[in-house]
């Protein structure tokens, strides 16, 4: 009886535990980076112009900001 050795393929071998784990680590620590994001630019769309003055921007700049999609940095 003859056995057939199974070929790994390239991405296969890419896709071991330690891989899986560290890609799954790395969408979540995005994923938090992201919700930052959105928190701080919802809280910047809620200041007033003297909150905005204090913290060294005009009204024009914290909304364009504050308009921005939380997915880009």
């Amino acid at each position: 009886m003859t056995t057939l050795a199974r070929t790994t393929l390239p991405y296969e071998a890419a896709l071991d535990q330690g891989a899986i784990s560290a890609l799954l680590v790395g969408l979540a620590r995005k994923v938090a980076v992201w919700e930052r994001r959105a928190r701080t630019r919802r809280a910047l769309s809620h200041l007033d112009a003297t909150a905005l003055r204090d913290l060294g921007l005009d009204p024009m700049t914290a909304q364009a900001e504050a308009a921005r999609p939380f997915w880009k940095g």
